[in-house]
């Protein structure tokens, strides 16, 4: 009798003990869930917050490079810098929301940042290649250059890539790191240019009528200049053909329209004044029987 009751009773306790060690349970997890659901909150707040600050930044930044009148090969460059930078604050500041102690994540960005500098060191140079290219200057947004075997105008200069739209509206984005070592021709740097033509004429041509028929036609555009003089002078006898050069100066915006007019120009005026252009012959010769 005695030991049902005790069992009872110790059935009783055990059972309240249970019940009282799964409502603590729940109640931490009530807890935990409200904190981590705050911080969660909290995190999300931050982040769109933040995005909307750095998109407000950015526009101000704009603004102000732009009221500053500062080159735009600067201006992309900078943008696209202080971009990154405020996502990384961005992002250390959400983290540190989210319960995440900031200075070891600080370590541990510092770290992951050593090993993926060294996995990324040539985006390392080519950050280094755009900050050479800023402070040298070999070009600047607008001007059409060649290098790395393509031409085309320089549309943005970013911290790791420089882009290019070519002739054909095609984009394409060369490593600054290979643009500051490397071989870049600048078309647009000098006001002037010079256009060169070798047009060649049949053998039998008078040479006197043809250079001064080439140099009429080069005093009737004005968009050749006279300071440098132009220059027209026999260039060589070639296999069939008296080949004639031709040099002008013109305006850097000027030279392929003045190229492509005078070829015209040339054929036009040749034809009309009987000057003939050489062709492929062959001539046989039948030995008599």
């Amino acid at each position: 009798m005695l030991l049902s009751l005790f069992m009872a009773t110790f059935a009783i306790q055990t059972a309240d003990d249970g019940f009282s060690k799964l409502q603590i349970f729940l109640q931490q997890l009530i807890n935990w869930s409200v904190d981590a659901g705050g911080r969660i909150i909290g995190a999300v707040i931050i982040f769109v917050v933040g995005r909307f600050l750095i998109s407000l930044l950015r526009k101000m930044l704009a603004r102000l490079l732009e009221k500053r009148r500062v080159d735009a090969s600067i201006q992309s460059f900078v943008k696209s810098l202080a971009n990154i930078l405020l996502t990384v604050l961005l992002i250390i500041a959400v983290v540190g929301k989210l319960g995440v102690e900031t200075t070891s994540f600080a370590a541990l960005l510092a770290s992951a940042g050593v090993a993926v500098g060294m996995a990324l060191s040539g985006n390392l140079q080519n950050f280094a290649g755009g900050l050479i290219v800023l402070l040298f200057r070999p070009f600047k947004v607008g001007d059409w250059i060649e290098s790395q075997g393509v031409s085309g105008t320089v549309r943005e200069i970013q911290i790791f890539h420089t882009i290019l739209t070519t002739a054909d509206n095609k984009v394409i984005y060369i490593p600054n790191g290979a643009l500051s070592s490397g071989t870049v021709t600048n078309y647009s740097r000098e006001d002037t240019r010079r256009v060169d033509w070798v047009i060649g004429v049949e053998y039998g041509e008078n040479y006197d009528k043809v250079e001064s028929t080439v140099r009429r036609i080069i005093s009737e555009d004005s968009r050749i200049l006279n300071v440098p003089e132009p220059f027209v002078a026999l260039h060589a006898l070639d296999a069939s053909s008296v080949n004639v050069v031709i040099r002008v100066w013109v305006k850097s915006g000027d030279y392929w329209d003045v190229y492509f007019d005078m070829n015209k120009k040339v054929y036009s005026v040749f034809n009309e004044e009987g000057i003939g252009f050489p062709f492929p012959q062959l001539t046989v010769h039948q030995a008599k029987e």
